[in-house]
């Protein structure tokens, strides 16, 4: 097992006012796993998946990847944690304006001692010829696949994604949802993505259902199908 996640609690605020987002999340994920967390807004979705990324700490609970557990680390070493073994991809794409679309994704390459080739992951992302525009002369699919060029040229062991396609039109989604699926098969990240899309969960090998902090649904899809092949 590759990913543990053990007894996950979280709340914010204090005293009458507090609200307990998650209310004790167990999980298990394999290596190379593509699982899809789905909630409505308020489920604790994006909160559980802060935590596995070190963004934000548990109130008690651990996770645990590859052996080594986020709770026992210092803050130089979750930073290292957060450097070898995550990418983020999130809704919006955050790339850095006055960088070309290759500097931005050389920016994930810098941060990782073992990257990927970053003229290969242009090609993948069909971006080689955009190499040298800004981010605001590109459109709002190109500017995503910036921004998982960035996560995934870092070779990351596991890909967070917060609703990745949230901004993006239908047709665009798709392209976007069959790029994270590609990387997913090539270079066998384990892939963690937060959606409340629900058709986006027939493209994962996992699904997890949350409502009110608490898992109701984990079930592995037995009737898998592509991203190209999805409808909502």
């Amino acid at each position: 097992m590759f990913i543990e996640i053990n007894g996950i609690k979280k709340g914010f605020g204090e005293g009458e006012s507090r609200v307990e987002v998650l209310k004790g999340i167990d999980l298990e994920l394999q290596k190379g796993e593509f699982c899809v967390l789905l909630g409505p807004s308020g489920s604790g979705k994006s909160t559980l998946l802060n935590i596995i990324g070190g963004i934000d700490n548990p109130d008690s609970g651990y996770i645990s990847v590859n052996g080594e557990k986020t709770a026992d680390m210092n803050e130089k070493n979750l930073t290292i944690y957060r450097r070898k073994h995550l990418g983020y991809i999130f809704q919006m794409y955050n790339l850095i304006p006055n960088l070309n679309i290759k500097e931005n994704i050389e920016v994930g390459a810098y941060l990782s001692d073992n990257p990927l080739d970053v003229d290969e992951i242009l090609n993948i992302l069909g971006l080689y010829e955009h190499r040298h525009k800004l981010p605001n002369q590109l459109s709002g699919g190109q500017q995503q696949r910036t921004a998982i060029g960035r996560a995934v040229v870092k070779n990351p062991d596991i890909l967070l994604c917060d609703e990745p396609t949230g901004a993006l039109d239908y047709n665009t989604s798709k392209e976007i949802l069959k790029l994270i699926e590609d990387i997913n098969k090539k270079y066998g990240n384990t892939v963690i993505m937060v959606t409340h899309n629900d058709a986006i969960k027939d493209m994962a090998d996992r699904v997890v259902k949350l409502r009110d902090g608490m898992i109701r649904k984990n079930y592995v899809n037995e009737t898998k199908i592509s991203a190209t092949e999805l409808d909502w």
